[in-house]
């Protein structure tokens, strides 16, 4: 069975590590931190002093680490993994970076005959003790073929979302989504709650709508997506609601940055002449923009049409 380095052996690291030891292969851990270290080595795991010595006798090295910088020590510091790999060895990057240094790490690993995948993790830790994580995979597909094993002992959901590099795409653009939502929920949460709403009721009815469902699994493939403007819901009506909202946090003394974002957006859509379209349109005009800044040729997400204009 494939012997394992694992470097990076936190939150996420950790549980992962457990679930490979759980499955009868062998695995050798380094992390900054020497108690995290000393942690997983007393359920089985190799402790090592530094990067480097986690590449002797491992077939496939995994870095979960928190920043570009961390890879990048980790790899081409002092002691670092990358000079005592040989080629054919299989290298897993499972941080969330920079794009740019995906792609600059892959390039090094090219040279050397390293096979490199990109496999940033979706869901929480508690997903990843379970072993039910997510990844977003970038790379070439044989080289997906011979980490598959060993992910599904990490996760029940493999995506390959492309060449490598196209992993960690996926996930920025996922924790952007993730990330702003959060924003706009709070704020939802604030104002049911200032406006005499109970925040559980205002929850338990929002999951019933599109405001608790979601955009893309619910209004995006029956209208943008589908290549359909037609109003399900007119952008000047969102103006009008999205205005109350805001007017009415305004008299209870509660912020909307996040709302007020969103409406200059609608409001924008009406200047061009879109007030009568379906307000998933927001994103059919995103692209027109994406297309006329960056000259990117009109072809829609796999298995869509390209919204219309």
């Amino acid at each position: 069975m494939t012997k394992i380095g694992f470097i990076g052996v936190g939150v996420m690291g950790a549980p992962m590590v457990r679930n490979l030891l759980r499955a009868g292969y062998e695995v050798s851990v380094f992390d900054a931190h020497a108690a995290a270290v000393e942690a997983i080595a007393k359920d089985g795991a190799r402790p090592c002093r530094h990067a480097a010595e986690v590449v002797h006798g491992s077939q496939c090295i995994v870095t979960m680490v928190t920043r570009s910088a961390d890879v990048e020590q980790v790899l081409f510091g002092p002691d670092g993994a990358y000079e005592p790999m040989r080629p054919g060895t299989l290298y897993i990057d499972m941080s969330t970076i920079a794009p740019a240094t995906t792609d600059s790490i892959g390039r090094c690993m090219g040279a050397k005959g390293v096979q490199m995948l990109d496999a940033p993790v979706g869901r929480t830790s508690q997903h990843a003790e379970r072993g039910e994580s997510l990844f977003m995979v970038g790379g070439a597909g044989a080289t997906l073929e011979r980490a598959r094993p060993m992910l599904q002992k990490l996760g029940n959901t493999i995506v390959h979302c492309g060449p490598l590099g196209s992993g960690i795409r996926m996930k920025i653009v996922n924790n952007f989504l993730a990330s702003a939502t959060n924003v706009a929920t709070s704020e939802a949460l604030a104002l049911a709650e200032a406006a005499g709403i109970d925040p559980g009721l205002a929850r338990d009815t929002m999951l019933r709508t599109v405001a608790g469902l979601g955009h893309l699994g619910t209004t995006y493939p029956a209208k943008v997506l589908a290549g359909d403007l037609s109003p399900g819901f007119r952008v000047d009506l969102v103006v009008k609601d999205m205005g109350i909202a805001i007017e009415l946090a305004e008299a209870l003394g509660v912020g909307l940055s996040m709302g007020k974002t969103a409406l200059a957006a609608y409001r924008a859509a009406i200047d061009l002449g879109h007030a009568s379209d379906d307000w998933t349109t927001l994103y059919a005009l995103a692209r027109r923009e994406l297309r006329r800044a960056r000259s990117v040729p009109e072809t829609s997400g796999r298995g869509c049409q390209s919204p219309p204009e």
